[in-house]
């Protein structure tokens, strides 16, 4: 770090702002958090800073800079916010935790195989961690799936597998990861970036200074983003068809590496059965493909990533089956919290009665429901913005059977699921892929997940359902 800054303002006492700001008090910079908001988990964190040394400013302005600073460690605020602009006014650095933690790593440290995407991104580098350690390696998991990477970098691995998010990305011009995958694009966080082009190009700058250059050749935004490494020798696509040379995708059962071999025009190798693949859906293998693309990046054998995905245990609320009751089951994909996820959930079954509804933060949903409209034997709404998929579905699937389940408590998914029950038939499946985020009604996503599993094993048990 620049020895002459005069302090160093962490912007958020997140996770990774705590981190950041403990990070540099232990190497004796002068830090101080700022920090609008309150509550307890704000205060306990406050306090423990403050026991570290470091200042916080709790429900402070963040409006202007503090004086003397000459760095701004940001979690996530976008470029609009009045602290971003007074740091550009006064062209002091602002970078985030990510580039932090790059810039602390000591001699020798472990290399990064970092990746990013609209969907599927913990997933996917969950997979990838369990490859790395089925191979012996000491990896771990960081970023933007929990552990701040800032507090990883002096570990003792081997190996880490990045998260990246689109807000980690834009303030994070040096990070040159050992290799890089972009599972694809989709519109989301546009009132952050201001437009989908713009999350598209910060989505895109995880390939910047990458070794190795793994893209979804299936989806338009990364494959054209990688073009220029493509035609470079460094890219390696991921498909769910059969790869060419270059590529690792499926043939048949199977999934096939014809990029890490010594002749990828003539040679293939086979890296796992899709069985192999828990949860199975479509979007899942490619999850896979992807994870397996950077692992032999790094030298993994085709074994590591079979035994890497027998042993990967999925995070909740992901396609998690939850019950069959009646010859119907029951699927919480509750992370499901935008269109495109929800397109993937929606896409691994054939006879489908819809759960959706919640805080779609601008998207649109009808190009969802119009691909999705064969599939559906009913839907289910509820939360805040219902009105606006029932209203697609009235567009573009006028045949399907649609309920709304009105009120914000808890307690009407009670309500939802006894209203699926009723519209599907042996051989469906209820499916909670909601397309919108939760917090109109629930806590996160996964209090949303948990009150869906806890409906339906009323069900199951014939009890009547009612408020929590």
């Amino acid at each position: 770090m620049d020895a002459e800054a005069v302090m160093i303002c962490v912007a958020g006492l997140g996770v990774s702002g705590a981190a950041a700001a403990r990070a540099m008090a232990t190497r004796g910079e002068k830090v101080v958090v700022v920090e609008s908001g309150d509550g307890d988990r704000i205060r306990r964190s406050a306090a423990e800073l403050t026991e570290a040394g470091v200042e916080v400013r709790l429900g402070a302005s963040v409006e202007e800079l503090p004086d003397g600073t000459g760095l701004v460690v940001t979690t996530g605020w976008p470029p609009s916010h009045p602290l971003m602009r007074a740091a550009a006014r006064a062209d002091v650095e602002v970078v985030s935790e990510v580039e932090l933690a790059w810039r602390l790593r000591p001699e020798g440290a472990a290399p990064w195989l970092a990746l990013t995407g609209t969907n599927g991104k913990t997933t996917a580098v969950r997979m990838l961690t369990s490859m790395l350690n089925a191979a012996g390696h000491r990896a771990l998991a960081v970023g933007n799936v929990g552990t701040p990477v800032v507090e990883a970098v002096t570990g003792p691995w081997d190996v880490l597998a990045v998260e990246l998010s689109s807000f980690q990305l834009h303030r994070s011009p040096g990070i040159a990861p050992h290799a890089a995958a972009l599972l694809n694009v989709a519109p989301d966080h546009i009132d952050w970036h201001g437009s989908l082009e713009e999350y598209a190009r910060v989505k895109g700058e995880i390939f910047a200074r990458a070794g190795t250059i793994v893209y979804n050749a299936d989806d338009e935004w990364p494959a054209r983003l990688a073009l220029p490494y493509l035609e470079e020798g460094r890219a390696v696509g991921f498909t769910l068809g059969v790869p060419g040379p270059g590529q690792v995708g499926v043939v048949e059962d199977l999934l096939v590496d014809r990029a890490f071999v010594a002749d990828p025009v003539r040679e293939a190798e086979e890296l796992a059965s899709l069985s192999d693949v828990r949860p199975f859906a479509p979007h899942n293998v490619a999850n896979a493909l992807a994870a397996a693309a950077l692992a032999r990046s790094y030298g993994m054998p085709a074994d590591a990533v079979r035994r890497g995905l027998l042993d990967f245990v999925p995070d909740p609320h992901r396609i998690a089956h939850v019950a069959r009751v009646g010859e119907v089951d029951y699927v919480d994909d509750s992370k499901a919290t935008n269109p495109h996820a929800a397109a993937a959930s929606l896409a691994a079954y054939p006879s489908i009665v819809w759960v959706a509804g919640g805080q779609l933060k601008g998207a649109e949903v009808d190009d969802l429901v119009r691909r999705a409209a064969p599939r559906l034997r009913g839907a289910v709404l509820l939360g805040a913005d219902r009105a606006r998929i029932r209203q697609a579905l009235a567009r573009h699937a006028e045949n399907v059977p649609v309920v709304e389940v009105a009120g914000q408590d808890t307690g009407v998914m009670d309500r939802v699921v006894t209203e699926a029950a009723r519209l599907a038939a042996p051989g469906d499946t209820v499916l909670l892929a909601p397309a919108g985020a939760s917090l109109d009604m629930f806590a996160g996503y996964p209090a949303r997940g948990e009150a869906f599993a806890r409906a339906v094993h009323r069900l199951a048990d014939g009890r009547d359902g009612g408020p929590e």
